[in-house]
């Protein structure tokens, strides 16, 4: 074949720009190594500012959030990995079926092999027959997958700093874990209206420590959670349509997954331990 009609797969428009043939041909071999143009992949740091509200539903200040937050063109695929992370390290694997070796029964032939008719069966526990064996079905296996430290930390920031870029969808409210006396979850509604948030949506409250009153006056309300900063999760923070932080968890938030943060914590430590025994 001659060479106007032969095809190179590295002459393909997928490996090449639009400048190829301005390209000059080389006359000689040489030793100077060819230089690539790579795109950058640094990490951005999203900055919003919450105000701080009052128990009584008052502006009272401004605090920021300064997290860390991928690239555009990789956020979507790091948050969906450590969603589907955190899910499957969730699955037990405990699912089992009999094969036709494990049915108990079977040993005789159900009938004779000639002169019925029929046709010939060696075992009732053939799976084409009800009460035998179950073909390809489930067995116990380990579905948990692995994700790096550094990658799920970064999945969760690009979350929170998501949530936060949105327009209302994260404010900032006093402690408010001393003003409840007793359990009443007709108060913690109405201190929710006073925030402007509607019982009817799914809210998320994360605390540093969340007392006994506010716990039990919020746990009769089936689209709140009440999370702390050891219970923090992805799926949580993607299925809220609002976020409410306290001054303490957004001082948390700008430690844990904010731009300065250099190193591993003993949290990072709890929650591998926490990976393996749920593996």
């Amino acid at each position: 074949m001659s060479a106007s009609t032969s095809l190179s797969f590295f002459s393909s428009s997928l490996f090449l720009s639009s400048s190829y043939n301005k390209i000059p041909k080389l006359t000689s071999l040489s030793t100077t190594k060819p230089q690539y143009s790579l795109k950058s992949l640094s990490i951005s740091c999203q900055v919003a500012t919450l105000p701080i509200l009052s128990f009584t539903g008052e502006k009272i200040g401004e605090t920021y959030l300064d997290l860390k937050s991928a690239p555009p063109e990789t956020a979507r695929a790091v948050v969906h990995r450590g969603i589907i992370t955190d899910q499957q390290n969730k699955r037990r694997g405990t699912a089992s079926t009999l094969t036709r070796s494990e049915v108990r029964g079977g040993g005789r032939k159900p009938y004779p092999q000639k002169k019925t008719g029929r046709a010939r069966r060696g075992s009732m526990r053939s799976p084409l027959r009800p009460g035998g064996g179950v073909i390809f079905g489930p067995k116990p296996r380990d579905w948990s997958i692995k994700i790096n430290r550094k990658e799920k930390r970064l999945a969760m920031s690009t979350a929170l700093s998501s949530a936060a870029s949105e327009s209302e969808s994260v404010i900032c409210v006093e402690e408010f874990g001393d003003k409840f006396e007793k359990p009443k979850t007709k108060e913690f509604i109405e201190a929710m209206n006073r925030w402007g948030l509607d019982p009817k949506e799914k809210v998320m409250f994360l605390m540093m420590d969340v007392s006994d009153n506010v716990g039990l006056s919020s746990r009769n309300i089936g689209t709140l959670r009440m999370l702390t900063p050891r219970t923090l999760n992805l799926f949580d923070i993607l299925n809220s349509d609002k976020l409410v932080l306290t001054p303490d968890t957004v001082d948390y938030l700008n430690g844990r997954y904010g731009v300065d943060f250099e190193g591993e914590t003993d949290e990072d430590d709890e929650e591998d331990d926490q990976d393996e025994t749920e593996g």
